[in-house]
């Protein structure tokens, strides 16, 4: 039954996926229900699973690579065959083109299964997604602790530390910490004084629905603007550091995320705000030079003309939509990376990853 959204009746360290005991199904979170209704679903088969990742009631990058892969797992209970295998994998592959967790996890399921006996696949496909979820807290933390001191110096200059976010990169989107969240939670947790400027994040609001949510949670303080107004705090003054998440990082460090990422980036380059994006080693797309070569998903108009549900359209009948989901910042406009291995230059992700 749902129940009233309300961050204090919520664990802390809330998650929005988990695999249940019997290994026959998981529990998400519906975000699409968020902030006003805390509802959990049962998920029993790749099909569900599926739908969930395509209707963004399960969404953010590395919790969407989590999903999938246990979707993978649950389609090998009824059948494990090599057949049934690439029907899986290409059925959940085709749900998001852009986070590149999503294929990362499903080929990662895929190289372990496919040596194995038949009747041993599903087990240990399961355990495969039981592992990348739990990595996936392990890289938040990791994260948390390489992004913590940014903050801490920015502190002894000035308090409370002013962040700027966009879009979601938290909890919510992940299975632990977040990632662009993890130094905020870590700071605030060490009495570091942070405040938060979380932009709304046209046209889903994943903003102004999930991450002031969750800040909410975690005690976090923090202000709600509209997507343009972070141009303007920034000339300001009003803002320390931008924190965002990635979807997909190309080699050359150019970083795809929630479309607006990029006009915050020109913004934060002409203002001399420092910008950094969190990127945990999966979101990393080895196979692409640069950021050019990834491909943007392009959303439902329904999106744009009616973002609240069942909210009357804000457009006359007829008009053209577009609705691109992502941008590319390009790598010159970033500070820094901060993966779990570290703080990176842009163009350091080889030297750090592959030496």
């Amino acid at each position: 039954m749902p129940v009233p959204a309300d961050p204090s009746a919520t664990s802390r360290d809330f998650t929005p996926l988990r695999g249940l005991p019997g290994r026959d199904a998981i529990e998400i979170v519906d975000q699409t229900r968020l902030p006003h209704d805390w509802v959990t679903l049962r998920i029993a088969s790749a099909d569900a699973a599926a739908a969930a990742i395509r209707t963004m009631q399960v969404r953010g990058a590395p919790l969407i690579g989590a999903c999938a892969a246990y979707g993978f797992a649950l389609a090998l209970r009824t059948d494990a065959g090599n057949a049934a295998l690439a029907a899986a994998h290409a059925l959940l592959l085709s749900t998001r083109p852009t986070a590149v967790n999503l294929r990362w996890a499903l080929d990662r399921c895929l190289r372990l299964v496919l040596p194995l006996p038949v009747s041993a696949r599903a087990d240990a496909a399961w355990r495969e997604a039981d592992a990348i979820a739990a990595e996936d807290a392990a890289l938040n933390l990791a994260i948390g602790h390489h992004g913590l001191p940014l903050i801490e110096q920015l502190a002894q200059q000035r308090t409370p530390v002013q962040i700027m976010t966009h879009c979601n990169a938290g909890a919510l989107a992940t299975l632990g910490l977040g990632t662009a969240t993890a130094p905020i939670y870590l700071a605030h947790r060490a009495g570091v004084p942070v405040h938060v400027w979380v932009s709304e994040t046209r046209p889903r609001l994943q903003g102004a629905r999930l991450t002031t949510w969750e800040l909410r949670a975690h005690g976090v303080p923090h202000t709600l603007i509209v997507d343009d107004a972070g141009a303007a705090l920034m000339r300001q003054r009003r803002v320390d550091i931008v924190l965002v998440g990635a979807d997909r990082v190309a080699a050359n460090g150019d970083v795809c995320n929630k479309i607006g990422t990029y006009a915050k980036a020109l913004a934060a380059r002409d203002n001399g705000v420092s910008f950094y994006a969190a990127v945990p080693s999966p979101t990393i797309d080895w196979t692409l030079a640069d950021g050019d070569g990834i491909p943007i998903e392009e959303r439902d108009a329904e999106e744009v003309l009616s973002p609240a549900l069942g909210a009357a359209m804000i457009a006359p009948a007829g008009t053209a939509v577009a609705n691109p989901a992502f941008d590319v910042t390009p790598a010159r406009l970033i500070t820094g990376l901060i993966t779990e291995l570290g703080i990176c230059p842009p163009g350091g992700l080889r030297p750090l990853f592959c030496t």
